[in-house]
C-alpha cells in the first residue's frame, strides 16, 4: 500500500505548480508519514455546498493552488459545454481575507481567460453577498467567491454561483465534477497573464461602481423614515459592531451612515481582515467567547445592542440589551422569525400601502429552522416554503416559486445566522439583514418596546418554539464511515417513540417520502439528501444529517409549547425546556456508535 501512495504522492508532486506544497510532500514522504498521506490522498476534495471546502495545505484532499487551478478549468470547461456565450457573459469572481484567498482568485481568473472566458475580479478582498450581487448585475455566466465563511483558519473554500445568482445546485456540480475529474494535472492547464487581460478588456476590476450599485440595491430594501420618522431612535442607537477579523466593516459602516445610525462603532481589534483571526479560536458569531471584545466595547460605551458578521458577512449575529441591564445573545432563529415576521408585517404596522403582489408574497426557511415563522407565515396567509438546509436550496426554490405562481419572495432564512431580504441577492446576506433588522429596533424604540418584548409577543401567537442541537464531531474518512454507519441503523429502525413521546411520522428524504403512522407513505417535494425527520403531537420535531461542511453528525430539536392567557411565556418557556432536554438525551444516546 505504502509504495502505491508513495507513486501517486510522487505524481501529484510533479504536477503541482505551488513549490512550498511541493516541499510539504516531500517532507511527508521522506518522514514516510502514511497516515497523514492516505488522508491527503483519500479521494480529491469534492464539490459539497456550492463548491470546495477544505483544510488548506498540499495534495488532492485539501485546498491548495493545484485544486484551484483543476476546479477553475473544470467549471470553464463546464460552462462553455453548456452555452459558448457564456465565455463573453463571463465570469464574476471575488475573495475574502483568509490564507491563500488572494492567490486563489488569481489562479481561477487566469485558468478561466485562457479559457477565453472574460473576468470581472474584485479589486481587493470583498463580502460574499456582494459577488453574489455581482452576478446578477453583471449579467454574469457564473460567479466564484474564495472563502471558507466561518470555518476554523486552517480552512479554505471555492464557491460557485449559477448565472441566477444563487449557488449551484445539480445538474450544475455534477457537471463540473465530472469535468475536473478529465482536467489535466495543474502544471498543464494555461493561465493567462492578468495584466495583458486587462489591458485587452477581457479582465475587468471590480472596485467603487459595484459597491455603490449594492448599497443603493439594499436601501430601496428598508423604510427607515416611516419606522423612525423623527430620526431620534437612529441618532441614539449605541451600536457597537464587529466583522471578526472579516471583510464586512467597510459596506457595514456605509450602510449604517446613510441609515442615520450615527452611534455606530467597530470594535478596532476586530476591525481588519485578517486570515488568522488572531483574537478568536473560531470565527463563528455563535461561538462562545467569539464576541467577548464586542460586548466589553458595549457595554464600555453603554450601546444597547451588537451586530455581527461573519468574515466573509452573509450571516448576521445579535445581542441585545435587556431592562435589566443584561446583554442577551439572540439565536439564529429568533433572528430569523423577528425579521421575517416584521417584514411581513411592515406596511400595515407603518401605515405605508402594501407593494405590488403583497397577495402573492413568499418566505421561506430551511428544514432544520425553527417552524415558527412557517406557523406566523400560514396564520397570515402567507406562502411558506421549507427547504433542504443550505442557502442554495433557499434561493432556487424562492426563484422556483416565482417563476411557476408568481409569488413575490420576502424573506429566506436558516438558522446558522444566514438571512436574505427580498431579491437583491440570492444567497445569504449579512449586511442588508443587518440595516433592517436595526429598522425593527428603532420601531420598537419609539414605543418603548425591544426586540425581547417582540419576540414575547409572537410567542403568545404561535406558541414558544424552542430549538436546540447536538453536533458529535467524526473527523477523517473513518469518521465520514461512522456516520454513515449512524444513519444507516435509525433509517433501517427508526424509534417509534423518544423520552415517552410517540412519533406520529417519520420522514426519509433520502427515499423521497414521509411515513406516518398508521397511514400510507406520502410523497415530499424535497430533493433527495441524507436526512431523518421525526415528528411527535403538538409541533415538536426531531431531525439528523451530516454536516456538509464539517465532519459532524448534527441533531437538531424543536418543540413547541402553547401560552395560557394567564400565564407569563417564561413558565410556558420552563416546560419546554425540560421537554427539549428529555428529547435530547433520549435521541442523542441512539446517534451514538454501535
Amino acid at each position: 500500500m505504502s509504495e502505491t501512495l508513495a507513486a501517486r504522492v510522487s505524481a501529484w508532486i510533479e504536477q503541482d505548480p505551488c513549490p512550498e506544497d511541493r516541499a510539504e510532500l516531500e517532507a511527508l514522504l521522506q518522514a514516510e508519514d502514511w497516515a497523514e498521506l492516505s488522508e491527503r490522498f483519500a479521494g480529491p476534495l469534492a464539490f459539497g455546498t456550492a463548491g470546495l471546502r477544505g483544510v488548506l495545505g498540499a495534495g488532492e484532499t485539501r485546498m491548495n493552488r493545484a485544486v484551484v487551478i483543476r476546479t477553475s478549468y473544470g467549471l470553464g470547461k463546464a460552462l462553455l459545454a453548456r452555452d459558448p456565450a457564456f465565455a463573453e457573459r463571463g465570469v464574476a469572481i471575488g475573495y475574502d481575507g483568509r490564507r491563500g484567498s488572494l492567490q486563489f482568485s488569481k489562479d481561477s481568473a487566469g485558468v478561466l481567460l485562457a479559457l477565453g472566458i472574460r473576468v470581472h475580479l474584485t479589486r481587493g478582498t470583498c463580502p460574499t453577498p456582494l459577488l453574489a450581487y455581482a452576478v446578477t448585475h453583471l449579467d454574469a455566466a457564473a460567479g466564484v467567491v474564495v472563502t471558507a465563511s466561518h470555518n476554523p483558519p486552517e480552512y479554505n473554500g471555492y464557491k460557485v454561483y449559477a448565472p441566477n445568482g444563487a449557488q449551484i445546485v445539480p445538474p450544475w456540480d455534477h457537471e463540473i465534477a465530472s469535468q475536473i475529474a478529465t482536467a489535466p494535472g495543474a502544471d498543464a492547464i494555461e493561465q493567462a497573464d492578468l495584466a495583458s487581460a486587462e489591458a485587452s478588456g477581457r479582465l475587468v476590476y471590480l472596485g467603487e461602481e459595484m459597491d455603490a450599485s449594492y448599497l443603493s440595491a439594499i436601501r430601496a430594501l428598508y423604510r427607515i423614515e416611516a419606522a423612525d420618522p423623527n430620526g431620534t431612535q437612529r441618532r441614539e442607537l449605541g451600536i457597537v459592531y464587529t466583522p471578526l477579523h472579516g471583510v464586512g466593516r467597510d459596506l457595514i459602516v456605509r450602510t449604517f451612515a446613510e441609515a442615520g445610525f450615527e452611534k455606530l462603532s467597530v470594535v478596532p481589534e476586530q476591525a481588519e481582515p485578517d486570515g488568522e483571526f488572531p483574537t478568536v479560536r473560531f470565527p463563528n458569531p455563535e461561538e462562545p467567547g467569539a464576541l467577548d471584545l464586542a460586548l466589553a466595547q458595549a457595554e464600555r460605551e453603554g450601546a444597547s445592542l451588537i451586530v455581527a458578521n461573519d468574515p466573509d458577512a452573509d450571516r448576521l449575529a445579535c445581542v441585545v440589551k435587556a431592562k435589566d441591564g443584561s446583554f442577551r445573545p439572540l439565536t439564529g432563529n429568533q433572528i430569523g422569525v423577528l425579521l421575517g415576521t416584521y417584514l411581513l408585517e411592515r406596511e400595515e404596522l407603518l401605515g405605508l400601502d402594501p407593494p405590488e403582489g403583497a397577495a402573492d408574497r413568499m418566505v421561506a426557511a430551511s428544514i432544520v429552522s425553527s417552524p415558527q415563522l412557517g406557523a406566523a407565515a400560514r396564520a397570515m396567509g402567507v406562502y411558506y416554503e421549507e427547504t433542504l438546509t443550505g442557502f442554495k436550496w433557499i434561493a432556487n426554490q424562492a426563484l422556483a416559486a416565482e417563476a411557476e405562481r408568481g409569488a413575490r419572495f420576502v424573506f429566506g432564512y436558516e438558522e446558522a445566522l444566514g438571512y436574505t431580504v427580498g431579491t437583491v441577492v440570492r444567497d445569504k446576506d449579512g449586511i442588508s439583514a443587518a440595516v433592517i433588522l436595526c429598522e425593527l429596533v428603532a420601531y420598537l424604540a419609539e414605543r418603548g418596546e425591544t426586540l425581547l418584548d417582540r419576540l414575547d409577543a409572537l410567542a403568545r401567537r404561535t406558541g414558544v418554539y424552542l430549538s436546540g442541537q447536538r453536533a458529535t464531531v467524526f473527523p477523517g474518512q473513518e469518521g465520514a464511515q461512522t456516520m454513515a454507519t449512524i444513519m444507516e441503523r435509525i433509517r433501517s429502525a427508526p424509534p417509534s417513540e423518544v423520552a415517552g413521546q410517540a412519533v406520529i411520522a417519520f420522514t426519509d428524504i433520502s427515499a423521497g417520502e414521509r411515513r406516518p403512522v398508521g397511514g400510507p407513505p406520502e410523497p415530499i417535494r424535497l430533493p433527495k439528501s441524507n436526512v431523518l425527520v421525526f415528528d411527535f403531537a403538538g409541533g415538536d420535531r426531531i431531525i439528523a444529517r451530516p454536516s456538509g461542511t464539517e465532519p459532524k453528525l448534527k441533531l437538531y430539536f424543536d418543540v413547541c409549547e402553547p401560552v395560557a392567557a394567564n400565564e407569563s411565556v417564561a413558565d410556558a418557556q420552563g416546560r419546554a425546556a425540560e421537554r427539549m432536554s428529555r428529547l435530547q438525551e433520549a435521541f442523542s444516546a441512539l446517534a451514538t456508535p454501535s
